[in-house]
């Protein structure tokens, strides 16, 4: 596999860890409406089928499971609520940033560094602000930067454009990653935290989906860059 020049990070999963921010934040709305509580495992089976990378959609999926019919408008206000709590002092709070200390740095002082993720851009700002120190990503295209959501390669060819010519990898941990990524031809590394309620498999799910690689997290690339440039170096 070509090293690459740029290497593109999806956020939740790859550079946040979220499972007690999002996920419980999906959880704790369908229980506001439903009174009911919802695995871990049936969200991640959603995240599995791919075409729910949107968590408030999913959100008013699991409500509507249980025998409840509320408007998008409503789930949102509510899941947000729960999210960002009144100053600050929600679900948000609970994320924590995977990468170790100087991994960013290190791997920005060779390869241009980017995002392309499903948050919206209000989202991810509260986050980065908070827990992202001062890393440079160029460009960051959010959910309200493309017309079409994951799984569609817009935000993925935005990062083409402004890269011409330039060789691309994308980390994510979704199907919908996977698929944007094949659908933009950029070789896809798949993120699979060993936490991960259907770990095995999760993993096997991204290798079909394309997936050149599967790591534990993101703090294992720098092994996966150096074994490309290896190969590159052999061939």
């Amino acid at each position: 596999m070509k090293t690459p020049d740029v290497i593109v990070f999806d956020v939740d999963g790859v550079l946040v860890e979220v499972t007690a921010s999002y996920r419980e934040a999906i959880r704790a709305t369908v229980r506001h409406f439903t009174g009911h509580d919802v695995s871990h495992k049936t969200i991640q089976d959603f995240k599995n089928q791919g075409g729910w990378n949107n968590d408030w959609d999913l959100s008013q999926r699991l409500i509507t499971d249980h025998g409840h019919g509320v408007t998008y408008d409503e789930v949102v206000r509510v899941f947000n609520q729960l999210f960002f709590g009144t100053n600050g002092d929600g679900l948000i709070t609970r994320e924590e940033w995977i990468p170790q200390n100087g991994l960013l740095q290190t791997l920005n002082a060779t390869f241009s560094l980017a995002i392309f993720t499903g948050r919206f851009r209000y989202e991810l700002d509260a986050t980065l602000q908070r827990v992202g120190g001062n890393i440079r990503f160029d460009p960051i295209v959010a959910a309200d930067d493309v017309v079409n959501p994951k799984p569609a390669p817009d935000g993925l060819h935005t990062i083409q454009e402004r890269y011409h010519g330039k060789h691309l990898w994308y980390l994510g941990d979704t199907v919908d990653d996977a698929r944007s990524a094949r659908a933009a031809q950029v070789p896809f590394v798949g993120i699979a935290a060993r936490s991960n309620v259907s770990y095995t498999e999760t993993v096997e799910l991204l290798k079909r989906e394309g997936a050149f690689a599967v790591l534990q997290d993101v703090n294992e690339l720098p092994a996966l860059l150096q074994s490309a440039a290896n190969q590159e170096k052999q061939a």
